[in-house]
């Protein structure tokens, strides 16, 4: 991926992590230098399968799958440096500092900036925010793994 950077739309992203509905919570990626900075875009619609009971009479994104968005992007950034990524999972290994400070609901869009921080081998920290319109409506910074698939 790297050279250029040209926005991912859905098609590339697809092509480059494992996630799936439900469970893929990156729609675009607008920005990317392929190296320690990516932005990517999350269109929240109601008909999100988690708005059926996380609120029925009040929708609201949960907090989690907001922290869920921001590191998928940042599964994206690092993708976006291995040629052998298609051999790759990255997994979880803390979430430290994160806070939320708005809520999201259907319509929002969100705006999810990761930049990456740390890197030891094949562990990585990145500090991650999350806007809509604008205001920060999450941060925090993640920390994984990146492991053979077999």
């Amino acid at each position: 991926m790297e050279g250029d950077f040209t926005p991912l739309k859905i098609r590339e992203i697809l092509d480059l992590v494992p996630h799936r509905y439900p469970f893929l919570l990156v729609d675009r990626v607008i920005e990317c230098d392929f190296k320690t900075r990516i932005v990517g875009i999350k269109n929240v619609s109601y008909n999100e399968a988690y708005f059926q009971g996380h609120f029925p009479e009040h929708p609201v994104m949960p907090g989690v799958l907001v922290v869920e968005a921001m590191a998928q992007v940042g599964v994206l950034l690092l993708f976006s440096t291995l040629s052998d990524y298609k051999s790759k999972l990255v997994y979880f290994s803390g979430i430290d500092r994160c806070r939320f400070r708005q809520k999201v609901v259907p319509g929002d869009q969100i705006r999810l900036e990761v930049i990456a921080t740390k890197n030891r081998g094949s562990f990585y920290q990145m500090k991650a925010e999350a806007f809509v319109d604008g205001t920060m409506v999450a941060e925090a910074e993640l920390s994984c793994a990146i492991v053979d698939r077999s």
